[in-house]
């Protein structure tokens, strides 16, 4: 068994502040993969809560967890996971980053590959 991850440790304004970057980002990479046709994905964003809608109907919810310092996908592959880790959101059961899990999702979401980046 995999010993758990050992999170850095940050205050509630620097969590806040590095959630909502990740998800802001990510509404960026969007709106320009929308304005160069590369993939429509619609996006609706309330607070900490980000959902990417696809064309065949199927959903991404990423989603804050201040309490815990997580962030949080969902997706058809499953629930996952992730901690704020030396400047790095890990899963919190493989290690796996976020943006690498987020990727593959939205890839096999869309039948297209698609490469999420941090900011």
């Amino acid at each position: 068994m995999n010993a758990p991850l050992a999170a850095t440790p940050l205050s509630d304004s620097d969590y806040l502040s590095k959630a909502m970057a990740v998800l802001s980002a990510i509404e960026t990479t969007l709106d320009r993969w929308l304005d160069e046709d590369v993939v429509d994905i619609d996006t609706h964003r309330t607070g900490g809560l980000l959902e990417l809608s696809f064309g065949n109907g199927s959903k991404i919810v990423l989603n804050t967890q201040p309490p815990l310092q997580e962030l949080w996908l969902a997706a058809r592959g499953g629930g996952f996971h992730f901690k704020y880790v030396d400047g790095r959101w890990l899963d919190t059961k493989d290690g796996r980053e976020f943006h690498a899990a987020l990727s593959a999702h939205a890839s096999a979401q869309a039948g297209l590959a698609l490469e999420f980046k941090p900011a």
